[in-house]
């Protein structure tokens, strides 16, 4: 928390890792390679169709 210069933009930073932390965040160990990996491609894929628009 001392890296931000007000709480505001800790709220801000907080926000916005929350959201694509929650996107991205697989459990990677309960998953084979290849499942990890089309989930992967399937999230990716979403977010960049999102940032896209």
């Amino acid at each position: 928390m001392q890296r931000f210069r007000s709480m505001r933009c800790l709220q801000k930073f907080a926000a916005i890792h929350s959201s694509v932390c929650n996107h991205f965040n697989q459990e990677r160990a309960l998953y084979s390679r290849d499942n990890f990996k089309a989930n992967r491609a399937a999230a990716l894929a979403e977010w960049r169709q999102l940032c896209s628009t």
